[in-house]
């Protein structure tokens, strides 16, 4: 098992956790972001992650068929996940501002998906997968991800997250920014900016 410390080791060599002022794709304000594809930009350093976070997917989720991951930044750490655990893995991605299955992908009928994301704040992008799921008439397994960065009071998913690690970062709503993050200037790293 790797340890919270180890993995924020990684993540600090890696540049994927910076600090600043982000806005999220949920929205939200914070004094710090965690780039997980800057992680996966470095596979020999990610892979111990990875591995971390499908032996954890392994003991909570028993049958799955299909792992869907939202695009983009779902891509990677669902490859990566599926070949280990050795699943057919798809990804969805924004047309017009919603998710959609293309490329050929389809999600069967009763199959049993599980959505792998590399960060989950709020879990919109997770909820938005959920969606593809139910008008395939498929079923939600649950929700993974390298980083469950959500809180109490801005988590929309209801369900357990099976996360390689929990990292408590504090989040705000424009209009409840603290001093010190007023005066930082924006970066709006998230992939649903993207046009």
């Amino acid at each position: 098992m790797l340890s919270l410390k180890k993995s924020l080791n990684i993540l600090k060599k890696t540049n994927a956790l910076l600090e600043g002022h982000f806005v999220l794709s949920s929205g939200l304000h914070s004094p710090k972001y965690i780039q997980c594809a800057k992680l996966l930009s470095y596979p020999h350093k990610a892979d111990l992650i990875c591995k971390s976070l499908a032996n954890k997917i392994k003991k909570n989720f028993k049958k799955i068929d299909v792992i869907l991951a939202p695009a983009i930044g779902g891509i990677v750490i669902g490859y990566e996940i599926g070949k280990l655990l050795k699943k057919e893995t798809i990804f969805c991605e924004r047309i017009n501002g919603k998710f959609k299955l293309r490329r050929g992908f389809s999600i069967k009928k009763n199959s049993r998906v599980l959505i792998v994301e590399d960060v989950i704040t709020t879990g919109k992008s997770s909820l938005e997968c959920v969606l593809l799921i139910n008008k395939s008439k498929a079923k939600l397994v649950g929700f993974a991800s390298i980083i469950n960065r959500s809180t109490k009071n801005n988590l929309k998913i209801k369900q357990k997250i099976i996360s390689h690690l929990k990292i408590e970062v504090p989040t705000y709503k424009s209009n409840q920014l603290p001093n010190e993050l007023k005066s930082i200037p924006i970066t709006k790293p998230g992939s649903r900016f993207i046009k």
